[in-house]
């Protein structure tokens, strides 16, 4: 009977073991197949911004054949710092959560 009780409790740390190392190699595949999705993302959002920065460009140069240069550049200047304002503050609305009745 000790002899049973000693190979079950062997068995059982091996088991555990086992389980261990199996969930550890289940995690290590799922951070490397996220660590490429985070580069994709990350490659992808300086694309996006490239385009946005060459449409802005272009949007000051558009403007530039009717306005002075710096006229055309201010106005699209303040257009986007007014929609970075109005994003800021609902973003703030946002982290700020639900308001409560009082």
């Amino acid at each position: 009977m000790t002899t049973l009780v000693g190979r079950l409790v062997d068995e059982s740390r091996t088991l555990v073991s086992a389980e261990v190392a199996l969930y550890k190699a289940k995690a290590t595949e799922r951070l490397s197949a996220y660590k490429s999705a985070i580069v994709l993302f990350v490659v992808a959002g300086i694309l996006a911004l490239a385009a946005l920065i060459a449409l802005l460009v272009g949007l000051v140069m558009a403007l530039s054949t009717v306005l002075h240069p710096i006229w055309a550049t201010l106005i699209v200047v303040g257009v986007v710092l007014v929609l970075a304002a109005i994003l800021g503050i609902v973003g703030k609305g946002r982290l700020a959560g639900p308001e409560r009745d009082a």
